[in-house]
Formats: structure tokens, C-alpha cells, sequence
């Protein structure tokens, strides 16, 4: 009876622990905002108010839920487009000082949920 308890509950973490690794990590904020910190985003960009450009909360209602959201921001901050500010004045987006697609990617996730 042991032996099969003891079977089970070894099991049933096995699984558990096995199921934990499709799970999606979480984002790391310090890393997001040292990253925007960094490449002097905040010139620019704010959390919740607009400055030159609309703030973060903007840009991740304008980008959540969609299946290409997080794609969209990391193309934005890595290619440079042609952009508009807060007083109609068009200018190149700054194209952020890192290749790391982990580092990218989480700062893109750390926007979106903002």
C-alpha cells in the first residue's frame, strides 16, 4: 500500500513538474526598464503619460490581444521607422542598442503589460 501511494504522489510530481516547462516565464521588469533606461526610451516615452510619444499604457492598449502585438513593438524598436510625435512631427523611431532576442522579447512582453 505504501509502495503504491508512494508511486502515485512520485508520479503526479513528476507530471506537475514536467507540465511547468510550457509555462511562459515571467517577465523581468528590472531587466525591461534598465534596457529602456539604457537607451534613454524615457526621453520620449512614459508609463502612463504622453510626452513626444504616446506612453507605454498606450501603446499596450493598442497592441494587446493581438497575435502579432509583441512582434510589432520589437520591430519598431529595432528597425527605426519613420514616426509621428505628439506634435505631428515625423522622425525615425531610435533603433534600441541590443540584437538579444530574449532581452527584446521581454521588453516587449514588459511593455505590453503595462
Amino acid at each position: 500500500m505504501n509502495k503504491r501511494i508512494s508511486l502515485l504522489l512520485t508520479s503526479s510530481l513528476f507530471l506537475a513538474m514536467a507540465g511547468s516547462g510550457f509555462a511562459h516565464a515571467a517577465v523581468d521588469a528590472v531587466q525591461a526598464q534598465e534596457l529602456m533606461k539604457t537607451n534613454k526610451c524615457g526621453k520620449c516615452h512614459e508609463i502612463a503619460k504622453t510626452k513626444t510619444a504616446p506612453s507605454l499604457k498606450k501603446i499596450a492598449a493598442k497592441y494587446k490581444g493581438k497575435t502579432d502585438g509583441e512582434e510589432k513593438i520589437i520591430k519598431n524598436i529595432t528597425t527605426g521607422p519613420t514616426v509621428k510625435d505628439a506634435d505631428g512631427n515625423e522622425e525615425e523611431h531610435y533603433i534600441i542598442k541590443t540584437k538579444d532576442p530574449a532581452k527584446l522579447k521581454n521588453l516587449a512582453q514588459w511593455i505590453l503589460s503595462q
